[in-house]
């Protein structure tokens, strides 16, 4: 039997959000019922919000940024109880079968992962996100939050901290390795206080210096403005990985002229528009334009304790449901340090 919660959506592509109710399946065998007390706001819900992806399913409830309490639990469910603090990203199934799904990777699941929002599920019926009281997710695809984090700077770490974590480890970021984040946003924030915890020399390359202070405490040990010429000049063949957090099209020329022999640039920005690229920047130095999107379940969750152990959260901003359609408006003009949080209480 489904239950109807309270929810924000957008009716409409472009739309503004708008008080609503969607329903909730009943909690079946391997499921558990969240009560969700924080939901980070993503700039990829605003593209999706606003059919910058592609067509959306609409009504929609984004939200893939979620965190709360189990409040209820399936009768076969293992991994979770009631009272325990979970969250959940991006995506909430599978297939389970194929060979991605099988090594953990089901971010890249050969047929479809289903997102959290703006899907449909394995019935046919559309899935609906964050912005709202209560969520039933499958046990297998619930993380565990640790005690170390609090629910509010842990929620961002969903989608935002495990966007930066997966490359920055598939890389190999560590000690003796040069990092550059470009963007220094919801994303790019906790790109720069992963890296630094991993043990990298960290570089924020921003359009402006007028966030430099905040990168240095958050572990930048560098800090230059891409509007400067000069820095493309002086950082030519620097570093090991560039990180683009942005998603405006940029001079990837340029940017791969940053990149040391066998380095890679690195994209987990999705601008709405196709980029270019000389191929040369690419064969000069067998250099690597790759692209990395969010993480599996396992990782998610070694990423949750890592940053737990180091003591890391999102840098955030909580705001009240009746906050978000301004709070859109300031993430597209960059007016956030560094992620909006809804509290769900105010749903």
């Amino acid at each position: 039997m489904t239950t109807n919660v309270s929810a924000i959506a957008v009716p409409a592509a472009n739309a503004p959000l708008e008080r609503t109710t969607v329903p909730r399946r009943a909690v079946g065998e391997h499921d558990v019922l969240i009560e969700i007390k924080y939901a980070g706001i993503c700039h990829s819900d605003i593209h999706q919000a606003r059919d910058g992806w592609g067509e959306g399913i609409f009504p929609m409830v984004p939200g893939h940024e979620i965190a709360g309490i189990v409040t209820e639990v399936g009768p076969g469910v293992t991994r979770h109880k009631v009272g325990d603090r979970v969250g959940v990203g991006c995506f909430v199934d599978s297939c389970r079968e194929c060979a991605y799904c099988e090594q953990g990777l089901e971010q890249y699941c050969v047929n479809g992962m289903t997102g959290t929002y703006n899907a449909l599920d394995k019935n046919g019926e559309p899935t609906y996100g964050g912005y709202s009281t209560h969520i039933v997710v499958d046990e297998n695809y619930t993380l565990r939050i640790p005690e170390g984090i609090a629910l509010d700077a842990a929620a961002p770490l969903l989608c935002a901290g495990i966007t930066l974590y997966s490359p920055l480890a598939h890389w190999q970021a560590g000690p003796g390795k040069k990092v550059a984040i470009v963007g220094l946003g919801g994303l790019g924030h906790m790109g720069v206080k992963i890296a630094h915890a991993l043990g990298a020399e960290v570089t924020v390359l921003s359009q402006s210096l007028k966030k430099q202070e905040d990168g240095l405490k958050l572990g930048a040990d560098h800090y230059y403005a891409t509007s400067d010429p000069r820095t493309f000049t002086e950082l030519a063949g620097t570093f090991d990985l560039v990180i683009s957090t942005v998603s405006a099209p940029l001079d990837f020329d340029a940017y791969l002229s940053l990149v040391k022999t066998d380095g890679a640039l690195v994209n987990v920005g999705a601008p709405e528009e196709p980029v270019k690229v000389g191929l040369f920047s690419l064969i000069g130095g067998r250099k690597t334009l790759a692209g990395s999107m969010i993480g599996g379940i396992a990782e998610t969750q070694e990423m949750l304790d890592f940053c737990a152990a180091h003591g890391l959260g999102a840098e955030i901003e909580v705001i009240t449901a009746d906050q978000v359609n301004e709070a859109y408006e300031r993430v597209i003009a960059s007016d956030v340090r560094y992620r909006f949080v809804i509290d769900a209480s105010t749903i």
